[in-house]
């Protein structure tokens, strides 16, 4: 008896869960692939960051056709990375968020226009080599 209360509880909660879960609407993005960043310390390549990023979209962006501009968006990143390197002082671990969206921001303009880019998210930072930080 016991057990059959149990399995049905179980079973409840399970059918309850999706509905409890649902996520909130998305809106349109378009996710960036992986790119490997240079972290510069003291004026030397130490390490590099590979970022995974989310461009936001308006709502009335043809999110396919940008799509299709990935590796556009993409080159335009570690073009501009390279140019000055995203590191943060004294972590060889990381790359600094806002300068990085905030130049990712500049370069999606440039590419498709303004105002089609909302926002720009880092969703994931992974260094290639787990670095101790230098000492100061």
């Amino acid at each position: 008896m016991l057990r059959r209360i149990a399995i049905a509880a179980a079973l409840s909660l399970t059918l309850a869960a999706p509905a409890a879960a649902a996520p909130a609407e998305v809106g349109q993005y378009v996710d960036i692939l992986p790119v490997g960043l240079p972290v510069v310390s003291h004026g030397q390549l130490v390490n590099y960051v590979f970022v995974y990023l989310r461009l936001n979209l308006a709502p009335n962006a043809d999110a396919l056709r940008l799509r299709e501009k990935e590796p556009y968006f993409r080159d335009a990143l570690v073009r501009s990375a390279h140019r000055s390197p995203f590191s943060v002082p004294g972590d060889v671990n990381r790359i600094d968020d806002s300068r990085l969206c905030a130049a990712m921001m500049r370069e999606a303009a440039a590419i498709v226009g303004p105002g089609v880019v909302r926002s720009v998210v880092v969703t994931s930072q992974a260094p290639q080599h787990r670095l101790a930080n230098p000492r100061s």
